[in-house]
């Protein structure tokens, strides 16, 4: 028994290069990178500072993130530049309002979610160039052009971006530079008006000529300090002079004979996706087939384990020791499994002793070489704290709202603490080969949209387009979220089960894929839900020794 569904979008198919972005400016200028000799690094970099522009309430260097590095030479590492608590911060700095699961994280105010107390140390800008710097081949300068090009000249916002605005209006009108740029004359712009941030073009150029210096100890930096100072945030010059990303070994799981490579702790993804991976491994979910009630209760049910070990175990692994090796062994997964069954719903508690957003971006890139990206980066909200640093256009973020506001827990706030993330920048490799690569926003939904991906590719043997585009599940504190796409059939069959059905337009953001196919070839794949464009480079420069004779 399977769901149909209509692709609607269409993949990019190439063998030279393929970028995926939730922009198609900033797919364009990736792919103007590779085109003009780049690799995958250079080319994500410059599709993250092209984003900072034309995606400016997801992503901007006052953000942060994870990039999935896999280098020509087969080596993979991800680089870790999530945000971190300000040296002043206090596990009681905010006043919480609810110990409710879904509300645990509101505070008085929502003084961790919107203003200056809601920023956290940004690490996106020493994150991207510490990439390109190590991994890459052009000089910033060349990777910051075209997003300057894009802010001094302007581009057309898209209806996401317009839906966005108006979403945040009330939001956006209490900060200057926001309602002077997206509420002209008092009202959100519209979709088709042409945005010119000239202010956001002077701090990229600083960018460009000075790097990273330019805001951990520069001009940049005093202008956010400044702000922090005269607003009451806590952020100083020593938490920006101090602020370092991190280099962590990803984590692999298998899967049916694939590998799956994943971020680590602070991210669950690497650590869950595996783990839920493993509790379906067992079952033949290709013949139950995709969309079934038996699939869709399975994949449930292994969030809902995955979700209750989460909570107590995954955190910054240098204040939480991190059980990794433990969650991801077979032998855990036949453990929790055997509980597991098909005919109706449970609860689930950890079964560990020891504990986010939905609005992100991701851009997957690989290039003729052999080097691949998949980097997922955020403002945390939606255009992060609703405040722009005065007189640099930067976004500050809200990452301080990913920590739990009550003391004495596993994400608790604790002063030099990274939030933690659902982020899954993911590589799946067999027999040593790359795959498929593949990423989306979301906040708590992304590693099990991942997951999900990740079956129908591997199980349902979807095409990449089709693995983005399936309507998806999510599940947690005893609601089952249902997307459209999944037929009614099956959701009264589910709660007949025990589950609790909600249905909902959309679960997570755009998933970007690149599908490696057996004949060399590049298949990128963007979904509906966000304005994702696949641009794919293929032909090449003239045969060595050609001249052209009359």
């Amino acid at each position: 028994m399977g769901v149909d569904f209509v692709c609607e979008k269409r993949p990019a198919m190439g063998s030279r290069g393929m970028v995926v972005t939730n922009h198609p400016l900033a797919s364009a200028a990736a792919a103007e990178c590779l085109l003009a000799g780049g690799n995958a690094i250079d080319a994500a970099v410059t599709a993250l500072f092209a984003l900072s522009v034309v995606e400016p309430m997801m992503v901007g260097p006052l953000g942060g993130g994870l990039a999935h590095i896999r280098l020509a030479d087969g080596s993979h590492r991800v680089i870790d530049t999530l945000g971190t608590a300000p040296r002043k911060a206090r596990p009681d700095m905010y006043e919480p309002v609810s110990t409710e699961l879904a509300k645990r994280r509101d505070t008085k105010g929502r003084a961790n979610e919107f203003g200056p107390l809601a920023v956290a140390v940004p690490g996106a800008l020493a994150g991207w160039c510490l990439a390109l710097d190590k991994y890459g081949t052009m000089p910033l300068a060349e990777a910051v052009a075209p997003a300057i090009r894009y802010a001094a000249t302007g581009f057309r916002a898209t209806s996401y971006l317009a839906d966005c605005v108006s979403d945040m209006a009330p939001h956006l009108a209490n900060d200057p530079t926001y309602a002077a740029i997206f509420l002209p004359g008092g009202a959100p712009l519209a979709a088709g008006t042409r945005v010119v941030r000239a202010d956001m073009a002077a701090s990229l150029r600083l960018i460009a000529e000075q790097g990273p210096a330019a805001l951990y100890d520069g001009p940049l930096g005093h202008a956010l300090v400044a702000y922090m100072e005269a607003n009451g945030g806590l952020i100083d010059a020593q938490d920006l002079a101090t602020y370092r990303p991190i280099e962590r070994a990803p984590v692999v799981g298998t899967y049916r004979g694939y590998e799956i490579v994943g971020p680590p702790p602070p991210s669950s993804a690497g650590v869950h996706v595996t783990q839920m991976l493993n509790l379906l491994e067992p079952y033949d979910l290709a013949k139950m087939g995709f969309g079934s009630a038996d699939a869709t209760h399975l994949l449930a049910e292994v969030m809902r384990i995955a979700f209750a070990d989460r909570a107590v175990a995954t955190a910054d692994p240098a204040f939480v020791d991190v059980p990794v090796a433990r969650i991801i062994s077979k032998d855990y997964a036949a453990t929790r499994g055997r509980d597991l069954k098909l005919d109706r719903t449970q609860e689930w508690g950890p079964g560990l002793a020891a504990g986010e957003s939905a609005n992100t971006t991701h851009v997957t890139v690989a290039d003729a070489f052999g080097n691949i990206v998949a980097s997922t980066q955020t403002l945390n909200g939606v255009f992060g704290a609703c405040v722009a640093v005065p007189g640099t256009g930067l976004a500050a973020n809200d990452y301080m709202h990913n920590f739990d506001p009550h003391p004495g827990n596993a994400l608790s706030i604790a002063p030099g603490k990274r939030v933690y993330t659902s982020m899954a920048p993911t590589i799946v490799k067999r027999d040593g080969k790359p795959v498929f690569a593949l990423g989306l926003p979301g906040g708590l939904r992304i590693f099990p949209s991942a997951m999900q991906a990740i079956v129908n590719l591997i199980d349902h043997g979807m095409s990449a387009q089709e693995a983005v585009e399936a309507p998806r599940i999510w599940t947690e504190g005893g609601v089952l979220e249902l997307e459209p796409g999944i037929a009614e059939t099956v959701a009264e069959e589910l709660a007949r089960r025990g589950h609790r059905i909600q249905r909902v337009k959309r679960i997570a953001g755009g998933m970007g894929c690149v599908r490696f196919e057996q004949d060399g070839m590049l298949t990128g794949a963007a979904c509906w839900r966000a304005d994702g464009t696949p641009v794919a480079v293929s032909g090449g420069l003239a045969r060595p020794g050609v001249r052209f004779t009359v």
